[in-house]
Order: C-alpha cells, then structure tokens, then sequence
C-alpha cells in the first residue's frame, strides 16, 4: 500500500526505554497494526507512552527518572520510504537512514538537561517536534481534558477545515496584527501628548540654544589655541627677537658679537679654501652652506613672527568669551563643537516626527478605519467557513459515535461570536453531546460521562485520519470509564482503524486488548524496595492468561480462561469478516493535496 507520497507508511518498530519511571530496562516490538499495552495498575503502563512521547519531542521531567539512574533513555527504530517526507527531513539536518530503518533518541538526565539524536546526528529536541508531525499522534488522559478547553475545541474545528481555512486565516492574522500595531501607536502618540509636549519645547529651546551660538565643527580646538597664543603674546615676540638676534645679531645693540650666521660662514669660508683636496671635506663645505641658507631663512622667518605677534586684549577677551559661549553648549549637547552639531540634527528630526503627529493621526486613524473593515471582512469570511465545516465535522463525529456503541448520540459545534476580535478571528467554537434523543445538547464538561468523553476523543482522532492523516496513534487509556458492550466496539473501531495506521493503545479493558494485532505485558517484579518493569510479548497461551486476569483478577480462571477465548475468538471473527478497510468520514481537508500538505510543511 502507498502513503501518500511514500511508497512504504512509516511506522515505530522498535522502542528501547531505559531508567524511566519504574520501568529499569525494556524493549518493545510493534505491530505494523494494532498493538495493545496491558499489565498490572503500577506497573508502568503509561511510562509506555511517556517514551514515545519524550521520542518525538515531548517535555522533558526529571521526576520521570527512575530513583537512582543517571538518566532516563529512549531509543525507536523506525520503517520510512528512503524517498520521503521524513528521509528529506532526516537529510537535512545530516543524519542517516540504513536499509528502510530510522533510529532516534532521546536522553534525560536526573538533572534536568535533555538530549536528542536522530539518524545517528545531535539534533535539538525542536526537531523531533517537528518530525513527529509527519509521523505520530499521541493521546492521552491530559488530551482529553485539554479538549474540553473552548480553544482547543476551535483548534480541533480549524484543523478539520484544512486549507480552505487556512488560506485566509493567514490572510486575517495578518490584517490583524498590523491593525493592533496601529492602533497601538494611536494609543501612544493620543495618551502621551502631554510628555510629547514637553518634549518638543525641549528639543526647541536647544536648537535655539545651538543656533544662536551658531558653532562649527572644529572651532573649540581653534579657539583654544587662538587664546594661548592671544594670553602669552608678549613672552612668543621675545622669544622670536631673541632667537633672531642670535642667529644675525642685534643691530641695534651697541656691543658686537659673532652671531651665528657669521659664525657658520667662517667656518664654510675655511673648508671652501683647501676642499679641491679632499672630496669629503668638500662634502662638509657644501653641508656648511646649506646650513648657512637655512639658518637665514629661519632668521627672516622669526622676525616676521617677532612682527606678527602683538597683544590684542580686545581679541583675547572676544576668544575667551565665543569660548565659553561653546562650552555652555558642551556641557548640555556633546563632547565638543561636531557632538553638539550632531545632536542637532537628530533634534531636528525628532522635532519633525513630534510636530507632525496631527498629520500622522490622521493618517493612523484612516489606516485603522480600513484596516478594521478587512479584519471585519476576514473574519466574516472565516466564520462562514467554520460554520460549514462544523456541520459537517459534527456530523462526521456522530457516526463515528454510532460505531462506538453511542448510536443515539449526537454531537454538533456551536459557534459564537467573541467579545472582541482575536488571532483567530471573532469566533468560539463550543463542542456539545446530546447522549439520547430527547437530551439537550451540552457542552462536553457537562453532558458527558468519562467513558463518553473516552469515545468522543476517539472517534474526532477517527475523523482526523480520514481529514488529515497521520501514520501512528498511540491512545493512554482512551477508553477509561468504558465497559461492556461499549468496549467492545472501541476494540472493533481501533481494530479498523488499524487498517490504515499503526495503533498502540495502553488499556486496562479485555474487550479492547482481545481485537489487537499484538499483545504487550508490562510486568513488574520487586527486589524489597525497588520496583523494576519489563515488556513481555505475549504468546497465543500467555495471552488468553492476560486477558482473564483482566476479565476475573485471577489468570488461571477457568471461567476467566473460558470468557477469554470467547473474546479472542469473537474479535477474531470480527476482524476476518471486515471486508474493507474502516472509511472515516472524509472532512474539507482529506484530499490527497491535503495529505501532501501536511507532509509538506
């Protein structure tokens, strides 16, 4: 048979579980069909489901590992189409698949910390999420109160719808956000116009501030070195007379001195006479008149220096004070001049955003106005949607109900509309069971029973794998609070829907665990203080001893081993004479472009 787009439906063949809860060491071989889980209250049953949820990603609890283990471990091997969906998604992240077969893993440690493998690579545990996707649905007690959350309940409805929802819910989802982003920002610009206010006077007075003092970038570094200069004007022209008249003499001094010039002259003049005869004194002669040139233009330089520099109070006290104009404006705007100039600017563009808010209000506000209407529009358009599918899921679940021993009941959804427009859309979706004719439908938290619970989850799973299938079921106890003729047929519908899905189901019913393909014992033994479990697979003769323990608390009762059989024979007859496959009832999504959606995501 084909899955889709695989020519082999994976399946879990294999589960190694180690160190969980009072489970020490066990294996467990799965039937390709239904394969049922049995053993004794404390036995460690449900530990059965908590490893295959921890193998696809489920929460990690510490508290799950066994008293004194380093760590709780699980190991699944897995059948999958090497071509696959779930080949393409291994290939991915670099693991291998050897000769059809998947191995994946799972770690806990009694810490807290959590590891994950999938095809022999390190993976994050996100991953094995994801995969599980494509591979399993697991139910169990916690499933079914979750589905009495009005939320889940509208989720079970929208995923029955497929993608004729999906399209324009991601369309709304979109509207909506960008209209609580909107109106968020109207919020804020409407209640802060006060702060906004001050803001803005705020920015005002500091562009006056700037402007009028009207500073350039780099103009604090010139002034302060125009104001050294201007303060020790008197002590730079000594200094530059003096250094000039060493380097020529004072002409105006009554004394005579060899200067330097003369000095650097003399000494040329003696190496020029006599340096035809010897190059590197030559050499020397010419270093001496380059000095000679260099010291009177140093000499011409320091007297136009000397001339330049004069004490000016009037500029100096002008310095001092465009000085202190410019630090008034750094010790409020910036380090120096260009910090202050790049303040400004940024002000200037907040001040453009504050003074604009009338016209940005307006704009907002029409862009509320019109973004509402699309919400409004979508939404209409998403209710219309569920209400036909809610027709038709409702009525979908109630025959699946009639095969579940609950022919007289009658589930319908009921839809209203919400206080106020959310991610979803403006609708809750309510489920509501009508047990027998005559009984007012009523929300499931009132009008159902536990067992009755029990068979709506299952026949809405039931449903699913006709709208949106998965290729394994795994059920803790769905059929608590079932007995009787009513167990009997949740055997015969897992049995069915065993034809197109791998089962495993964790039951304390004889009824149901008669119709499986494949008979698990959780058996625990005890050594005085600590319980160990192990998974047995039962013969045809352990068999028919399990299920009169079930039937009678004793497994070799002769009337439990007589009533036993019957099952076995009665659920054999049942299977054998089946002449097709269970046909759930198709929902909006079950083409096969849905069934390779799925797969696609």
């Amino acid at each position: 048979m084909t899955w889709g787009g695989d020519l082999v439906r994976p399946r879990v063949e294999e589960v190694r579980i180690q160190g969980l809860g009072v489970i020490d060491e066990a294996v467990l071989e799965l039937s390709p069909g239904f394969t049922v889980v049995t053993g004794e209250t404390g036995a460690g049953k449900t530990m059965v489901v908590t490893g295959l949820g921890l193998l696809f990603g489920g929460r990690a609890d510490p508290a799950r590992v066994r008293p004194g283990a380093a760590r709780a471990m699980v190991e699944g091997t897995l059948v999958v189409d090497a071509r696959g969906r779930v080949a393409e998604q291994v290939a991915e992240v670099g693991g291998d698949i050897e000769d059809g077969r998947l191995i994946i893993a799972r770690s806990v440690s009694a810490e807290g910390r959590s590891r994950a493998w999938l095809g022999g690579r390190s993976v994050p545990v996100g991953t094995l999420t994801y995969l599980a996707d494509d591979l399993v649905a697991v139910h169990g007690q916690m499933d079914q109160q979750r589905l009495l959350q009005p939320a889940r309940q509208r989720e079970a409805l929208d995923r029955y719808a497929g993608e004729e929802l999906h399209k324009p819910l991601r369309e709304y989802q979109a509207v909506f956000r960008r209209h609580r982003e909107v109106a968020a920002e109207l919020e804020e610009i409407t209640t802060r116009a006060r702060e906004r206010a001050q803001e803005a006077d705020m920015l005002r007075f500091g562009l006056e501030e700037i402007e009028a003092v009207d500073p350039r970038a780099g103009e604090d570094a010139e002034l302060r070195a125009e104001e050294e200069r201007l303060a020790h004007a008197d002590a730079l022209r000594t200094a530059a007379t003096t250094a000039h008249a060493a380097l020529l003499g004072d002409p105006a001094s009554a004394e005579t001195g060899a200067d330097a010039l003369t000095l650097v002259g003399e000494a040329r003049n003696a190496a020029e006479a006599v340096r035809h005869h010897d190059r590197e004194l030559a050499g020397l002669a010419d270093r001496l008149a380059e000095a000679g040139y260099l010291l009177s233009d140093v000499a011409t330089e320091l007297a136009a220096y000397a001339e330049s520099v004069d004490s000016d109070p009037a500029r100096l006290a002008a310095v001092q004070e465009r000085r202190a104009a410019i630090a008034g404006l750094t010790r409020k705007y910036g380090a120096d001049a260009a910090e202050v100039l790049e303040w400004a600017r940024r002000a200037a563009a907040r001040l453009g955003e504050l003074e604009g808010d009338d016209d940005r209000v307006g704009a907002l506000r029409a862009e509320h106005a019109e973004l509402a209407a699309r919400m409004e529009a979508l939404a209409a358009e998403l209710t219309g949607i569920r209400e036909k599918a809610a027709e038709k899921f409702a009525a979908a679940v109630t025959a699946e109900l009639t095969a579940l021993a609950m022919p007289h009941a009658r589930v319908s959804v009921e839809l209203t509309r919400a206080a106020q427009y959310g991610p979803h859309g403006v609708d809750e979706a309510e489920l509501r069971l009508a047990p027998h004719p005559g009984a007012p439908p009523l929300p499931l938290t009132k009008g159902a029973s536990g067992g009755e619970l029990s068979r709506v989850m299952l026949a809405i799973e039931v449903v699913f794998a006709g709208a949106d299938p998965v290729p394994t079921f795994v059920f803790d106890e769905v059929d608590a609070g079932v007995g009787g003729a009513a167990a009997v047929e949740i055997g015969r519908r897992l049995a069915r829907l065993a034809r197109t899905a791998q089962v495993i189901v964790v039951t304390h019913l004889p009824q149901v665990a008669a119709f499986a393909d494949q008979h698990l014992l959780v058996e625990k033994s005890g050594d005085g203080t600590v319980t160990r479990s192990g998974v047995t697979t039962l013969t045809p003769e352990a068999r028919v001893r399990e299920l009169s323990r079930m039937l009678a608390g004793m497994a070799d009762s002769e009337l439990g081993r007589a009533h036993a059989e019957e099952l076995l024979e009665t659920a054999a007859r049942d299977k054998s004479h089946s002449s097709s496959p269970a046909s759930p009832a198709p929902g909006p999504g079950s083409s096969a472009e849905t069934a390779g959606r799925r797969r696609g995501r």
